[in-house]
């Protein structure tokens, strides 16, 4: 093309990137992408093929990890990791290296990244690379600051980390960072399409003198994610499918390894009337576009408000026309190749399928490419408007109302991202925090950094990667622990009563008093062999009729901190007009002589977390845009208990203060075998302004109510202090709707008010763009 021809086209002329010095680097590392272990390179296989997505040419031989290879590197981790976590200044360095190592080598990561995955080279180039090596920068800072900073917290030790092929250079600084800063060592595996970046970042750590050990990298296929999974690791980090979350979360239930997800999305991408249109056509080719749709926070359902519509969609459909698809390594570039056939295969049949609304497309060349598709006049129910696509091909339906926009957005199974477009700021931010999401984005998207948090709700899975909130996920509280011995309830053959009226303890369901729906009770004995009443025993459907109940008391998330810190000294007021009545009950039931501390010790928790009901603040992370990233807790949702056995009262108190207190609302299973303490506590609930719904308190057999609460989908999180061995139980259930579990494993622990506080929230970011 020459230069008459471009002026007289505006067309743009070809710019391409070479690939000589990338595909030399291959050839010189004998064309295989293999195992680093140890600081050391391993044997090289040709057991699959690494292609490259726009050619379909073969870029090198990968070495598909086995079992015993995967436990090498597990081995070499575990004995690295103490002299690691020794010094968080000699960390801080390392992970400095390491970014300016990665600022040295930023073309090459850039053009791997593009050959191997397709993305255009622009995208690799401006935003991949350099968000990646922010990371690096960014976490050596957490690792300086961690010992004065977090004082109280420990590595966890080795970390199992599995990362997609969409952003394989970024999810491994994402995953790699984190882990290192804080004292970990890792086992990562790279995606099988996508691992030859993951090769440059091992020679880079040998380069920045990352001890032996610390970082290790094991290819392979889907066998070899599934040998890490079942490795000897501390805890597993997971980005990619939800399918494949949900076989994780079932593979660790009860292992004791901690585990973090991020899996896929369904984004709604909100535009109301007063919004800047041409901007929200722009930012909506980064959402749905960039990376060709292959992104979990993928703005892939357009909500339009209906009175723009039409014009909106001219707008964007003479935007996608001008959109250039072709090969990624063309600098000019919008839209590159889909990562393999097989996905290309996948997306074809997902829109072939469908057989509403109206289908708009662009075109593409011959080969492994999709164009970027537009299909209107959905239904929220369509499938395209369900299921993710995970391809150039964005869903839309319109919406009337601010309400209707909100009730549609949360029509899915997912929750990990949305974009609010509006120039009414009371507008965008009275929408934001209604959305389950863990980050919206206001007037732009695909806004992240290292200093905010990043992961989802719902079946986008659990933890966050970034910011304070991420570090969590890679420490442990400092605290030792000790087995956990299962406390059974006192039986006898004398049925003599300490009482001679007759008390049999109902359930608290809904803000009254209700009998089980099996109609059965169970007798409650002293040491003494005393009957002191009986206790109702809850099934399945009263577990039902908690959650409806809870469902019911949504308000109680919306009231101010203030409310629910009056509620609370309430409580404990009204606990402690009756302090030598509990004292004396937990006495009778336990034979122990600690009733009155116990009840001291439920008044005090009161109060405390009345007090940290309006002070649990969130943060606004000083990210690198002109605007701020709010990061606001939210309260879990609906919360299972399963109390603490061996403090009837003072365990049910620790679980349910935190939780209502940060707008929570909870179904108790009272202690086992000493439930009385928590039945006559209804009473008290009953006179302290404790709306209805909010609070919720079943007794029975914590075995038998544990796996209910674990499968049931409309529980967002479930706790277990419970004596009985039901980790693995709640663990393997909770992968239904992958809700948030926080289990003992048979270990005695004594959390944190911070812990608490942290298990009773969600970290949302709210990214608010200023300035024209």
């Amino acid at each position: 093309m020459t230069i008459k021809e471009i002026f007289d086209t505006m067309d743009y002329g070809p710019a391409p990137e070479s690939s000589a010095e990338a595909l030399q680097w291959l050839a010189d590392h004998g064309g295989i992408a293999g195992h680093y272990i140890n600081g050391k390179w391993g044997t090289l296989r040709d057991d699959f093929p690494s292609n490259n997505p726009a050619t379909g040419e073969k870029l090198a031989g990968v070495t598909k990890g086995t079992a015993e290879e995967v436990a090498e590197a597990v081995k070499a981790a575990r004995k690295a990791q103490p002299a690691w976590a020794k010094s968080g200044h000699k960390r801080a360095r390392v992970l400095y290296a390491i970014a300016r190592l990665m600022q040295k080598h930023a073309r090459l990561l850039a053009v791997m990244e593009t050959l191997d995955n397709g993305k255009p080279i622009r995208e690799s180039r401006d935003i991949d690379v350099p968000l990646a090596i922010r990371h690096f920068y960014h976490h050596a800072g957490f690792a300086q600051l961690m010992k004065d900073e977090l004082p109280d917290r420990a590595a966890l030790g080795v970390c199992g980390q599995i990362i997609p092929w969409n952003f394989p250079l970024l999810m491994l600084a994402w995953k790699i960072a984190p882990a290192l800063a804080m004292g970990n060592t890792v086992v990562l595996k790279p995606a099988e399409y996508t691992s030859l970046t993951a090769m440059i970042f091992a020679e880079i750590c040998t380069e920045a003198g990352v001890p032996p050990g610390v970082v290790n990298i094991v290819t392979g296929d889907g066998e070899t994610g599934a040998a890490l999974v079942n490795a000897d690791v501390d805890k597993i980090a997971f980005t990619g499918s939800t399918e494949v979350g949900r076989k994780i979360r079932e593979a660790t239930a009860g292992s004791g390894k901690a585990l973090s997800l991020e899996l896929g999305g369904k984004s709604p991408y909100i535009v109301f009337d007063d919004a800047d249109m041409d901007s929200a056509v722009e930012g909506l080719v980064d959402a749905i576009w960039f990376n060709q749709g292959q992104v979990c926070c993928a703005g892939s359902r357009l909500l339009v408000q209906e009175g723009i519509a039409g014009r909106f969609y001219a707008k964007l459909k003479s935007r996608m026309d001008g959109l250039r698809i072709g090969d990624p390594l063309d600098k000019c570039i919008d839209v590159g190749a889909i990562v393999d056939p097989v996905q290309l295969d996948q997306i074809t049949r997902m829109v072939g399928d469908n057989t509403e609304g109206e289908t708009y497309q662009t075109k593409a060349p011959a080969g492994c490419f999709y164009p970027p598709t537009l299909i209107t006049g959905l239904s929220p129910a369509s499938t395209l408007m369900q299921e993710e696509i995970f391809g150039p091909v964005l869903a839309a339906t319109t919406f009337r109302t601010p309400s209707e926009a909100v009730q549609i957005a949360n029509n899915t199974r997912y929750g990990l991202a949305a974009s609010v477009w509006s120039e009414n700021i009371n507008l965008a931010l009275d929408v934001a925090p209604k959305l389950a999401a863990g980050i919206v984005w206001v007037n732009g998207t695909n806004m992240m950094d290292a200093a905010a948090g990043f992961g989802g709700v719902r079946e986008s899975g659990f933890g966050r990667e970034g910011g304070w909130e991420g570090l969590s996920g890679y420490t442990r509280p400092k605290r030792d622990s000790k087995p956990l011995r299962k406390i059974a309830a006192f039986t006898t053959e004398d049925g003599t009563p300490a009482d001679p009226l007759d008390r049999t303890a109902k359930l608290y369901i809904g803000g009254k008093q209700a009998r089980p729906d099996g109609g059965y009770s169970k007798p409650v004995y002293s040491p003494k062999g005393k009957l002191l009443g009986h206790a109702s025993t809850a099934n399945r459907k009263d577990i039902r009729n908690a959650v409806e109940a809870c469902n019911a008391a949504k308000g109680w998330s919306k009231t101010t901190g203030h409310l629910r810190a009056q509620i609370l000294y309430y409580i404990a007021e009204n606990l402690s007009a009756r302090s030598d009545e509990f004292a004396t009950r937990i006495n009778n039931m336990t034979g122990n002589k600690t009733g009155a501390d116990e009840v001291e010790t439920g008044i005090r928790t009161l109060f405390t977390y009345a007090a940290w009901a309006d002070k649990y603040d969130g943060q606004v992370h000083g990210v690198p845009i002109r605007g701020v990233a709010l990061a606001m807790k939210e309260p879990v949702g609906n919360i299972g208990i399963l109390c603490d056995d061996g403090q009837p009262l003072a365990g049910l108190i620790n679980a349910m203060a935190p939780a209502i207190a940060m707008g929570n609302r909870v179904v108790l299973a009272a202690s086992e075998p000493f439930p009385l303490a928590a039945t006559d506590f209804i009473q008290i609930l009953e006179t302290s302004d404790v709306p209805g719904g909010v609070v919720n308190i079943i007794t029975g057999s914590h075995s038998e109510l544990a796996p209910t609460l674990a499968s049931h989908l409309d529980i967002d999180a479930v706790w277990s202090f419970s004596s009985s061995d039901l980790s693995g139980v709640i663990e393997r259930a909770s992968a239904g709707n992958l809700k948030r579990t926080w289990v003992n494993n048979q270990q005695a622990i004594t959390p944190s008010a911070q812990d608490y506080l942290a298990a009773s929230t969600e970290v949302k970011n709210i990214w608010i763009p200023y300035g024209e």
